[in-house]
């Protein structure tokens, strides 16, 4: 017997409609009105929302960066990320320069196996290509494929450390054109801002706020524009993680105004906080909110908007990399640079995306359920067993609260993290119950379910081509 969910309204990218869903096992049986209960169990949702489980891209679980670790492993940030109605997250492994792909790959899956919450895939960060010409990294591309690795991320930043030069960049793409797999690029001239950041840190500039005032705009935009013409060259489509800016975000329009597969993500932090609100430059408290890119001024926030309504902006994922700010944000206490970069998110995205996009009126249900799960599950190779409510597809479903009012706080949420970027905003729309490949992960913002049940996605390399 299944779970029969009736009376909810479900809303898909494509519909809109007042039916049931029957789950059995694993993976949802039925979609349609009037399902028979038959023995099921009956979950009413008179007044609920249906919805796919929302789909998290970019995530940074257990990360090492500038000298820690991020503070939620594989366990606490995917059972953060069930509470809050996410049930597919991406993470990222990164390759140590001077080791294989496969070294980064084992060891990303052993700090997800028994912790995961809910299933999971994987990003390779690629920062070596090998020393005879790329040969075994551009080989190792393609085992990693064969693995259920269907994309790939590359630094335009953060020098001797990640970042990597447009040789190896384009040799990457070019690889893609081959093996399907998609390219994502942190795009930012990282040349240009280290020059930047050693100047202000000679001059005395110590303070969180120069973060983001020595990684300006155009360094964005530049690097998005020199990332769309390297992949133009290699023919291939390319995905700009977290673009925060009006300037990056013409660089990708202008793209896909010429028909160029240019895709784009955005966060919730670009969308809602600013430089004016959350880094005045008033005290070392503001380090809460040292990321990269770094927020911008308040008046990016409406291109951002519109970027996602046009499909200029295809997602929105939340980057989450949450350092606490009694320890570990500590560490630039004297030296902005050394502050570890990243914040907490993956709980609150699907509330604040539903609060300030469908309840303001600037997104339908529709364009919410695109974004936060079926444009991420196409474009990275997981629909339509994931991203959809449809039958076959895995039963991966939330029920939506519409009026529940939620107050976030990190007295109360469920990332292990002493702060959060959204304290005392209150919300309007919350997940109720949510289900994970048809078992009840959480209750009413209770996680239920098992430590550890999550599974690993082999995700499809396509290219880009479900565009």
């Amino acid at each position: 017997m299944g779970i029969l969910i009736q009376n909810g309204t479900v809303i898909t990218a494509e519909h809109t409609e007042k039916t049931d869903v029957l789950m059995e096992g694993p993976t949802i049986r039925e979609v349609r009105a009037g399902i028979e209960s038959n023995g099921h169990t009956v979950v009413d949702a008179n007044g609920l929302l249906v919805l796919p489980g929302g789909i998290d891209a970019h995530t940074h679980m257990d990360m090492p960066f500038g000298g820690t670790v991020s503070a939620d492993d594989f366990l606490t940030g995917t059972r953060a990320a069930a509470i809050g109605g996410t049930t597919t997250i991406v993470d990222f492994a990164i390759q140590a320069r001077g080791t294989r792909m496969r070294d980064a790959l084992d060891i990303w899956r052993a700090k997800a196996d028994g912790k995961a919450c809910i299933d999971y895939g994987l990003h390779m960060i690629v920062t070596d290509l090998g020393s005879d010409n790329g040969k075994q990294g551009l080989h190792d591309m393609d085992d990693m494929v064969r693995e259920g690795v269907a994309s790939f991320k590359l630094f335009m930043a953060y020098p001797n450390i990640l970042m990597v030069d447009d040789g190896t960049i384009f040799k990457a793409l070019q690889q893609t054109a081959r093996n399907g797999a998609l390219i994502c690029m942190h795009a930012e001239n990282g040349s240009a801002i280290d020059v930047i950041v050693q100047q202000a840190l000679a001059e005395g500039k110590t303070a969180p706020i120069y973060h983001a005032l020595t990684r300006p705009t155009r360094a964005e935009a530049e690097a998005v524009n020199r990332s769309i013409a390297l992949a133009e060259m290699a023919g291939v489509p390319v995905y700009i993680v977290h673009l925060s800016s009006e300037d990056a975000l013409n660089q990708v329009r202008e793209a896909r105004d010429r028909g160029l597969p240019a895709f784009a993500e955005t966060c919730p932090q670009y969308l809602l906080l600013s430089l004016e609100d959350q880094m005045p430059g008033r005290s070392f408290e503001e380090a809460k909110y040292v990321f990269t890119p770094p927020l911008r001024e308040k008046k990016n926030q409406p291109k951002l908007w519109d970027g996602l309504v046009k499909d200029n902006l295809q997602v929105v994922s939340t980057d989450h990399c949450p350092f606490c700010f009694a320890d570990q944000k500590q560490l630039g206490k004297d030296d902005f640079s050394k502050i570890p970069n990243g914040g907490p998110g993956v709980e609150n995205r699907m509330q604040l995306l539903y609060h300030f996009g469908v309840n303001a009126g600037k997104l339908s249900l529709q364009r919410f359920v695109e974004i936060t799960s079926t444009a991420p599950a196409r474009i990275f190779g997981m629909y339509p067993r994931k991203g959809t409510i449809a039958a076959g597809s895995d039963a991966d479903v939330v029920l939506w609260d519409p009026q529940a009012e939620h107050l976030i706080s990190s007295a109360t949420h469920h990332m292990r993290c002493d702060y959060s970027m959204f304290e005392g905003w209150k919300v309007r729309g919350n997940a109720r119950k949510v289900y994970s490949r048809g078992e009840l992960v959480t209750d009413n913002g209770h996680y239920v379910a098992a430590t550890g049940r999550g599974q690993y996605l082999r995700r499809e390399a396509r290219g880009g081509a479900w565009q």
